[in-house]
């Protein structure tokens, strides 16, 4: 049987950290036949050395730097394409999406950063795929700044906000309830060690080594949570998990590699045209464990700051962009009709084709709107103008994709 879930890791460093995550799998009893990793690299890396680290584990896998991408891109005729995929950028990401959805054997994906480790005590693979098909109660957070700090739990005594939370939702008003759930289309688990903080918070947490001073321990995360409908949070691909259907709506934003220079949102805007995308459709963002140890590497906190600066003031408004969109067929679909919601997925989850008329309609809302009241507002058409030449991408892919592509540690 092939592998079901495709393991994307970005990685220019310590892409040994492959070897803790299959240790972890078979600690706990995890099928590792079920794992694809797919390290998204750069030519000036040793892309032997990661294939002959995936054939000592016995795991399939394949390697691709920049130009075995483009070699792929070609491959399956996609090379119009292939500038969805920045040069240089954490949102290469996006190419293992790519490579997921040429491949329908994956059912899952499960997005790792190469300076992550995991928990010992967490069954890492098994809890991510175990929230996914959650049903249940489960803590549900709204706030009165519609954000939802995915730091809360503790936030009085650390008061930290993660990477990407609006400067402008802060100091909110947090209500907790219970919410009934059942249908889980992402996993997001948390992290301890150093905190995903942007530079600005950083700064004024006093380091100067893009780190922080304080940390993040397992004591500040005692429960999951979902964020209510209509309040959002920040999505950090660094320990996440999907369902395949998302692929449409979860395109990794262009960054670093554009005119504006504008950086470091990608998982974070992705994030919030996701959780857009699943209130429109009903489903959920599950936060919580399992906790991965993230050991991020000391390096300039201003060169961080220069780039995110680029893209502050966008980030405070792009989520009000996009809150009021919603798809003609998904309203006629929620009120009764014959809309793709459900139709054709396993066990009534949104299917692909629902997510992917989400986001086309928050492409189009970005694309062809007027930002120019906001430094680099342009960037923000150039956003919208990208994520539906994604769907176009990944419309190419299905047409042509008659048989899988082959999942070998060979690739």
């Amino acid at each position: 049987m092939p592998p079901d879930v495709c393991v994307i890791v970005p990685t220019i460093r310590e892409y040994e950290c492959v070897e803790a995550y299959v240790e972890n799998a078979r600690a706990h009893g995890f099928d590792t036949d079920r794992l694809h990793v797919v390290l998204v690299t750069e030519d000036f890396c040793d892309t032997g050395e990661m294939g002959a680290m995936l054939e000592d584990l016995g795991v399939s896998g394949s390697v691709f730097d920049g130009t075995a991408r483009q070699a792929w891109f070609a491959e399956h005729g996609l090379s119009a394409y292939q500038d969805l995929i920045p040069e240089a950028s954490h949102a290469q990401t996006s190419f293992g999406l790519l490579y997921m959805w040429a491949n329908p054997t994956f059912e899952y994906g499960v997005f790792v950063d190469d300076d992550t480790l995991p928990h010992d005590e967490f069954d890492f693979f098994g809890r991510h795929l175990a929230n996914l098909a959650f049903e249940g109660e489960v803590t549900s957070v709204r706030s009165d700044e519609q954000w939802v700090n995915v730091l809360y739990q503790n936030a009085d005594e650390h008061g930290l906000y993660p990477r990407g939370y609006p400067y402008s939702a802060m100091e909110e008003a947090v209500e907790t309830d219970t919410a009934e759930v059942d249908t889980v289309v992402a996993s997001q688990g948390l992290w301890t060690n150093v905190p995903d903080l942007d530079a600005v918070r950083i700064l004024m947490d006093g380091d100067l080594e893009g780190q922080a001073q304080t940390r993040t321990a397992a004591a500040d995360f005692e429960e999951d949570f979902v964020a209510a409908p209509g309040n959002y949070l920040t999505v950090c691909s660094m320990n996440l998990a999907f369902r395949r259907e998302v692929i449409p709506a979860f395109y990794q934003l262009p960054m670093d590699d554009n005119e504006w220079s504008v950086g470091r949102f990608d998982d974070i805007w992705s994030g919030v045209f996701l959780k857009r995308a699943c209130d429109l459709l009903g489903a959920q963002i599950y936060t919580g464990d399992p906790l991965c140890e993230h050991n991020k590497a000391a390096r300039s906190t201003f060169d961080d700051l220069h780039n995110e600066v680029a893209g502050l003031e966008l980030n405070e408004h792009v989520w009000e962009l996009v809150d009021d969109v919603e798809p003609a067929a998904l309203a006629e679909d929620s009120a009764g009709g014959d809309g793709p919601t459900g139709e054709g997925s396993p066990d009534g989850y949104p299917t692909a084709e629902a997510f992917a008329l989400a986001f086309e309609a928050m492409g189009h809302e970005l694309a062809t709107g007027d930002h120019s009241a906001y430094r680099n507002g342009a960037f923000l058409n150039h956003v919208g103008e990208t994520m539906l030449a994604w769907l176009e991408c990944l419309d190419a892919i299905e047409a042509s994709t008659h048989q899988p592509v082959p999942a070998t540690a060979d690739d």
